[in-house]
């Protein structure tokens, strides 16, 4: 019988928060971003339960746009870091694929070719990864009109650096530097917001936004869990009480010893670990779910379980589900926990664990 650690998807979640995106956009468009595979909840499933709600989709690379296609979803896939090689330009041509053209090397596999699919031009507004900066915009537009390919760039792309931070001005500077660097095109459609900027009061998502981490109802902004911007969680991680037994004061658990009880613990162990993509650096005081009571995690976190106080869900026992988190724990709560982000947490879930859709 296999083991029965699983995450379940919740697919009406994540069309829900795609409704929310729309909505915060007030009239703006909105490619859903399904990169990393969905976000850890499955590519496929997410591009299908999303295929009647999204009029485009956003991913990395032309591998998570072929996954797209082999789900039988047939809306337009814009890869968000263009072509890897020359040969992505003819495929991408052929299979619908939009391409974000960010770099001197692009250009000149696009010089090459006789036929490419649509374009989008990446600026650099201030993020400095990836982008023509604003001074070159001029002469790569020039170049792509030289090249006949003028007519097949739809528009503009940059990216925010600090979005998710309310206090930082940054993200006015970046949306004024993109403003004025596009400025000399106004017919061409520009895309400038990611999930963060959807819950910043004022501004401004253009054309097309991206929301990503918020199609799963982790929150996009610092000190903020996804529950509180009203996104619905979309994976539930679980697993099963193994073992429960009762220690005594003074007496340690797990690797290291790292927990001493301090008084006469009932504690349990659960089915899950770092091996399934539960945070290692998740330790004593981790919140998660039994029957109904809040519980916490003591001790470290091991490869394939981890050890839980049970005190306060006396009735528990092996066999019960656990919730390491979901609906009733945040995914971001215990990120913070472990001193990450929920967008680590739910790509890690590893390939061991189930996905069930529900």
């Amino acid at each position: 019988m296999p083991r029965s650690t699983i995450a379940r998807i919740d697919t009406n979640a994540i069309r829900q928060n795609y409704r929310r995106a729309l909505a915060l956009g007030n009239g703006t468009r909105a490619m859903a971003v399904i990169k990393a595979d969905g976000y850890g909840h499955g590519i496929r499933d997410v591009a299908v339960a999303l295929k009647d709600e999204a009029p485009k989709f956003a991913v990395a690379c032309i591998e998570e746009a072929h996954a797209i296609r082999e789900a039988g979803v047939s809306q337009p896939v814009v890869l968000l870091q263009g072509p890897h090689s020359d040969q992505d330009i003819g495929t991408s041509e052929a299979e619908g694929f939009e391409l974000v053209i960010h770099s001197e090397h692009q250009l000149n596999w696009l010089d090459q070719q006789a036929v490419v699919p649509v374009l989008w031009i990446k600026v650099n507004s201030g993020m400095n990864r990836l982008g023509f900066s604003p001074a070159d915009l001029e002469g790569v537009m020039a170049r792509l009109e030289a090249a006949g390919h003028g007519q097949k760039i739809t528009g503009f792309v940059t990216h925010f650096a600090c979005a998710d931070d309310p206090s930082s001005d940054f993200t006015a500077q970046q949306t004024d530097c993109f403003a004025r660097a596009v400025a000399p095109w106004p017919h061409l459609e520009k895309s400038l917001g990611n999930s963060a900027a959807h819950f910043r009061e004022g501004q401004s998502l253009y054309d097309w936004s991206r929301p990503g981490i918020m199609l799963y109802g982790a929150s996009p902004m610092i000190n903020t869990f996804g529950p509180d911007l009203d996104l619905e969680p979309a994976m539930t991680l679980e697993a099963e009480l193994t073992s429960v037994r009762t220690i005594q004061a003074g007496e340690a658990v797990g690797y290291g010893g790292s927990f001493k009880a301090t008084q006469e613990t009932r504690m349990g162990i659960v089915a899950v670990g770092y091996g399934d993509g539960y945070p290692r650096h998740a330790g004593t005081d981790t919140p998660a779910w039994v029957n109904g009571r809040r519980i916490r995690l003591i001790g470290r976190v091991s490869m394939d379980m981890l050890a839980v106080d049970l005190n306060n869900a006396p009735n528990a026992k092996p066999g019960d589900r656990v919730e390491l988190w979901g609906k009733n724990i945040s995914v971001d709560e215990v990120a913070r926990h472990a001193g990450t982000i929920g967008y680590e947490l739910l790509t890690g879930v590893t390939v061991r664990v189930p996905r069930v859709r529900e």
